[in-house]
Parts: C-alpha cells; structure tokens; sequence
C-alpha cells in the first residue's frame, strides 16, 4: 500500500493537482491485507481527498468507512460493499479464521455499519453485501456530491491487480 500512496501523490504532482482537489476511485477493489489497507486509507484521510465507490469494494476495502470521513464518501448506484471475518492462511495454504483480525475490522468500522453487519449475520466466513438504496441509508449518493466532488478528470492508473484508480479533479473533465 505504500506504493499505492507514493504512486498517487506523483501521479498527481505530475498532472499539477494538488492532493486536496483530488478524487480517489474504488472500482473492483478484492480487498487484501488489513495493514495494506490502514495505511493507505490514513493516507487517503490525511490527505482531503474525497472517495467515489463505483463498484466492488470487498473485504479489508470496506476499511474505507471508518478510515475517512464520511462526508468525504459517496456511492455510485454500481458500488457493493463486501464484509466478512479476517482470515489468514494455514500451514497447508488453506484459510482460517483469524480472530485478531476480524476484531480489527470489527473496531474500525463506524457503528452503524457495525449495526448492519450484526443485522445480517455478522462477520463470518460468507460475505454479505450492502449495495442499492441500503447502501444509501449509509453512505451518501454521489448524485447528491455533484457540486462538491465538482468535475473529474479520468485519468485511470493501475497500481496493483486490487484495481484502485486515482482520478485528478479537472475543470476538463466529465462529471458524475
């Protein structure tokens, strides 16, 4: 995640956008190691960039929620957040369940999300999915953050097979 955050802060020098006008684009992101994630979300936080979910964000993703602030989130109708219980690896490569992690999660999620989760089974081995106009009653709807999130530039940049693009805010740009 370090390198995520290098790569965005210069892609952005390079376009001449100052990080506090930027938009950061979670689009099919599988979710990976929980530390990977803490460290770029308080980035991201540090930053005053705001967030457009615009598709999966599954797993150690949904970080995002309780990582930055939630006027800075918004949702497209496409965005489908995924929970479930932290795991790692056994000797043999297969998963377990980690009860550190999932506590983890568990703590940094805001506590209306972690209302919801109860509400559906909580953190276990099967995902659940918040998605549609549920997701709304949580996360505001980047409709309504038009005027605030302003024009974006798509300017797509891959860091890793997680696919997190950055897009700079340009007056140029096409809007949401």
């Amino acid at each position: 995640m370090r390198f995520r955050a290098v790569f965005a802060g210069a892609f952005l020098l390079v376009c001449g956008v100052s990080s506090a006008s930027a938009t950061m684009l979670i689009s099919e992101d599988r979710g990976g190691q929980i530390g990977h994630y803490l460290q770029a979300f308080a980035t991201l936080r540090s930053s005053g960039e705001r967030v457009v979910i615009d598709g999966n964000c599954l797993s150690a993703c949904t970080l995002v929620l309780g990582l930055v602030p939630r006027e800075r989130i918004c949702a497209t109708p496409r965005a489908r957040l995924g929970f479930h219980a932290a795991w790692m690896p056994d000797e043999s490569g297969r998963p377990v369940t980690s009860p550190m992690g999932t506590q983890a999660l568990w703590n940094i999620y805001p506590n209306t999300i972690r209302r919801w989760i109860s509400r559906n089974g909580g953190l276990s081995r099967k995902m659940i999915f918040l998605q549609g106009r549920e997701l709304a009653g949580y996360v505001q709807s980047c409709g309504q953050t038009r005027e605030a999130t302003g024009s974006i530039k798509r300017t797509y940049r891959q860091a890793s097979p997680q696919l997190i693009r950055y897009d700079g805010a340009s007056a140029s740009g096409r809007r949401y």
